[in-house]
C-alpha cells in the first residue's frame, strides 16, 4: 500500500483524482509521492477512530443496558422487552446503508460524522419520551438512536482503508478496543446518571441517555474536524496509482477485485455472530430483574459482556492477521456455544454464571466480527468497499433486529435458557457451512 509513484505517471492521476474530488487533489497527491506520509495517515486515522470510538462505545452502552427497562416500564410487561433492541438495530440498518453509500460518495469523514450525530439526536428524542411518557416517541427516537449503533460499527473500517492485507485485522481490533473503555464505563454509569437525571426531574432509566446523546455527538465531532485528509480517498487514490504503475512494471500486483464467494463469506459469519450475540444479550437483564438483581448487578454484568465483545480485540486481530482468518471463525462458533450452554444451566440467582456466559457471549461476537470484517475487506477494492461494507452491515443490523425481537418472545413462550440453546445451536451451525462454502471451487472474481 505504501507506494512511491513516478512523475509520470501524475498527469493520469490527477484525472482520477479530480473526477471524484477536485478540491482535494492537491492535498491527497502529495501523500501518493511520500510513503512515509502515508504512515502518518495511517497511524493518525487509527488514533481519531479510536478517540470516536471511546465516546461511540459510552453511547451505544446506554441503549443495550436500560432499553429493554424502559420499555418494560413504559409499556408495563416484558413481553416487548426485546422490541427496544430491535428497533434501535433496525434503524442501524438503515443507517449502515445510508452511511455506506455516503462514506463511498462523500469519504469516511461526512458519513460517520453524520451517523453519530444522528445518534446523538435518537438519544435525544428518547429523553423526551421518557419524561412525556410517550411510547410512540419512545419508538421512532430508538429508531434514530440506532444511527449512533451502525456508525459505531462503521467507523471500524476507516481504519483498515491505508492499511495493508496483513494489517487489516489489527488495524479493525485497534479500533474496536478504543470501544472496551467507553463501553464498560457507560453501565457502570447507569446509577449515577440515574440519580442525575432524577436530580432534573427526568426518570431514572433515561438517564444513561443523556450520556449517550452527548458522547455520539462529541464522536461526531471528533471525526468531523480530525479525519483530514480523508483516508478512504487517499487509499482510493493510492489504488488508482498502483493500477497505473503497472502500465509500465507489469510485476507490481493489482489489488484483489470483488469477489462475491468471499464477501458472502465474511458477511455470514458476522450475520450469525450478531444475532446469537443480541438474542442473548437483549433478554440477560430482564432475566436478572425477574431473580431480585439490582440495577446495579445487571450493569456489572453487561460491562463484563461488553468488555469482552472489545478488550481482546487487539489479541484477536493479530490472531486473524497470522494465524489465518478460518480458523478464528471456528474459535468464535465454538465459544458462542459455550455460552448458550452455560447461560442455560446456570441458576438466575447466580450472577458469576451469568457473567462469565455473558463474557464468552462476547468473546465469541468479537472473533467472528474481526475474522468477519477481514475476510470482507479482502475480498474488495476501494472502487467498492465502503458501499459493499454499508450494504453488508445492513444485514447485520437486521440480524441483530431480529434476535432482539424474537428473544422476547421466546422468553415469553418459554425462558431464558431455552433462548441460550437455541443460540448456541444456532452459531454452532455455522461451522459446517463455513466448511463446506470454504471447500467449494473458487468462482472468477466478478468486478462491479
Amino acid at each position: 500500500m505504501y507506494l512511491r509513484i513516478s512523475i509520470n505517471h501524475l498527469e493520469r492521476l490527477k484525472t482520477v483524482a479530480k473526477k471524484e474530488n477536485r478540491y482535494q487533489y492537491n492535498q491527497f497527491h502529495t501523500y501518493i509521492q511520500s510513503p512515509h506520509k502515508q504512515k502518518r495517515l495511517y497511524r493518525k486515522t487509527l488514533i481519531i477512530v479510536m478517540v470516536a470510538q471511546l465516546f461511540g462505545g459510552a453511547g451505544l452502552a446506554a441503549g443495550i443496558t436500560v432499553g429493554a427497562l424502559l420499555a418494560e416500564d413504559m409499556l408495563g410487561t416484558n413481553s416487548f422487552a426485546g422490541l427496544p433492541v430491535a428497533l434501535f438495530t433496525l434503524g442501524s440498518a438503515g443507517t449502515a446503508l445510508i452511511v455506506g453509500r455516503l462514506s463511498q460518495r462523500l469519504g469516511r469523514r461526512l458519513g460517520l460524522t453524520i451517523g453519530f450525530l444522528s445518534g446523538g439526536i435518537g438519544a435525544i428524542g428518547v429523553i423526551i419520551a421518557a419524561v412525556f411518557n410517550s411510547v410512540i416517541l419512545l419508538f421512532v427516537s430508538l429508531l434514530v438512536y440506532g444511527a449512533g449503533t451502525a456508525t459505531n460499527l462503521q467507523a471500524r473500517y476507516a481504519g483498515t482503508d491505508l492499511a495493508k492485507s496483513d494489517q487489516r485485522a489489527t488495524a479493525v481490533s485497534i479500533a474496536m478496543m478504543a470501544t472496551t473503555f467507553g463501553a464498560v464505563a457507560g453501565p457502570n454509569l447507569v446509577d449515577v446518571m440515574g440519580q442525575f437525571a432524577t436530580s432534573i426531574r427526568i426518570p431514572a432509566l433515561a438517564g444513561p441517555f443523556i450520556l449517550a446523546s452527548a458522547a455520539y455527538i462529541v464522536a461526531g465531532l471528533a471525526i468531523f474536524i480530525f479525519m483530514r485528509p480523508d483516508p478512504f480517498f487517499v487509499s482510493k487514490m493510492l489504488a488508482n496509482a498502483e493500477e497505473t504503475a503497472t502500465d509500465a512494471e507489469p510485476s507490481i500486483k493489482l489489488p484483489s477485485s470483488f469477489n462475491k464467494r468471499g464477501v458472502i463469506i465474511g458477511a455470514t459469519v458476522m450475520i450469525v455472530s450478531q444475532i446469537v450475540m443480541v438474542a442473548i444479550m437483549t433478554m440477560t437483564p430482564v432475566h436478572m430483574g425477574a431473580h431480585g438483581h439490582e440495577l446495579r448487578a445487571v450493569g456489572f454484568v453487561i460491562a463484563i459482556h461488553i468488555g469482552a465483545m472489545y478488550l481482546p480485540s487487539p489479541v484477536t486481530g493479530i490472531l486473524v492477521d497470522k494465524v489465518g482468518r478460518f480458523p478464528v471463525v471456528i474459535a468464535s462458533c465454538i465459544t458462542l456455544l459455550a455460552s448458550g450452554i452455560i447461560s442455560a444451566i446456570s441458576p438466575g440467582e447466580s450472577m458469576i454464571g451469568l457473567a462469565i456466559a455473558l463474557a464468552l457471549l462476547g468473546l465469541g461476537w468479537n472473533f467472528g466480527l474481526i475474522s468477519g470484517t477481514a475476510i470482507l475487506v479482502d475480498n474488495t477494492t476501494p472502487e467498492n468497499r465502503a458501499k459493499t461494507q454499508g450494504s453488508v452491515d445492513v444485514f447485520i443490523a437486521l440480524a441483530g433486529a431480529s434476535g432482539g425481537a424474537i428473544s422476547g418472545v421466546i422468553v415469553a413462550l418459554s425462558n431464558f435458557p431455552v433462548l441460550s440453546v437455541i443460540g448456541g445451536v444456532v452459531a454452532i451451525l455455522l461451522l459446517p457451512f463455513v466448511l463446506w462454502y470454504r471447500m467449494k471451487p473458487k468462482s472468477k472474481d466478478i468486478s462491479i
